[in-house]
């Protein structure tokens, strides 16, 4: 059978499906002539957050039995639209938990300490001796965390904020139980209340339309003086633009970013601020975990086309 994967992927469990079955490898999308050649033979699309898959790939593949997604989000896929030709969509989700939680604490480290600034400034010289005001941040240790989204990463992230002794807090639309708030020392609040209360804000939702532009203009100018935000979840949860202003007049002091709202490209004010930490896109860009989630879609995709039930159906 043909699969289509839209580019290479770290690992080998590429390398082992094309012992079974006919396995060609895009260019990073659907426009090549490789995917025109073989739309009709096509049985599974291995794709990433960056590969769009609507009506109109869709109506070219009469044959696709299975999405599987190397992600843990699915906004780039229509899923009602799978769904109503039969096509089973899978995700990611486990394995890059801890790889993304470290990105996104590493970015709130880096924005609070000014660590990329500092860098910076050592390669063009400007270093010359100690001075006790010289890049000065925000302290991290002992302040108050809130997350948005407290599922499989955003617990993750909790643990790494209690190494810092930092208090947690967290708001979704569920609460969870009183035992899990306790394991992972998270105080539930309304979302106003978390972006009015804490002294950092990291964003570890799905994109979905509740969740679409929720951290607003007026959720950053509700925030504390000297609050830092951090996001490494989906970009159209944000306003940028006013992410931007509150960056420039406050209240915020710094963020650091992962993803954008019109991924790859990027508000153009942020490009030029010197408080705000700016990434590829690479929340599990961790060797082993990007090699776990590309095994973990060629399992879901052996399943499906041997008439199993996948492993992470969404």
């Amino acid at each position: 059978m043909t699969i289509f994967a839209t580019r290479a992927f770290p690992g080998t469990a590429l390398d082992e499906l094309k012992a079974d079955h006919e396995v060609i490898v895009g260019g990073g999308d659907f426009a090549s002539d490789a995917f025109s050649n073989s739309a009709t033979r096509i049985v599974a699309l291995i794709t990433t957050v960056g590969d769009t898959v609507d009506d109109v790939v869709l109506d070219r593949l009469p044959k696709l039995r299975v999405v599987a997604n190397v992600a843990v989000g699915v906004d780039n896929v229509n899923v009602a639209a799978c769904k109503a030709r039969g096509v089973v969509v899978t995700n990611t989700p486990d394995v890059l938990s801890e790889a993304t939680a470290t990105l996104a604490f590493g970015l709130l480290l880096a924005a609070a300490r000014r660590i990329p600034e500092g860098d910076r400034f050592v390669r063009a010289g400007k270093f010359v001796g100690f001075d006790s005001g010289l890049l000065v941040g925000a302290p991290v240790f002992g302040r108050s965390l809130g997350i948005v989204g407290l599922g499989r990463i955003g617990r993750a992230m909790a643990r790494r904020a209690r190494g810092f002794g930092m208090r947690v807090a967290y708001a979704q639309r569920n609460r969870l139980s009183p035992d899990v708030e306790r394991a992972l020392g998270a105080t539930f609040l309304s979302l106003d209340e978390l972006f009015q209360t804490c002294d950092f804000v990291s964003l570890h939702c799905p994109l979905t339309p509740e969740t679409r532009g929720l951290a607003t203009a007026a959720r950053f100018a509700s925030m504390k003086p000297g609050s830092i935000f951090v996001n490494t979840s989906r970009g159209p949860c944000v306003d940028e633009a006013a992410l931007a202003r509150a960056l420039v007049t406050g209240p915020l002091s710094a963020a650091g970013l992962d993803v954008y709202e019109n991924e790859p490209i990027v508000e153009p004010a942020l490009l030029t601020m010197d408080n705000v930490v700016l990434l590829p896109h690479i929340g599990s860009a961790e060797s082993a975990t990007r090699a776990q989630m590309a095994d973990l879609a060629v399992r879901n995709v052996r399943a499906v086309l041997s008439g199993e039930a996948p492993i992470s159906a969404v």
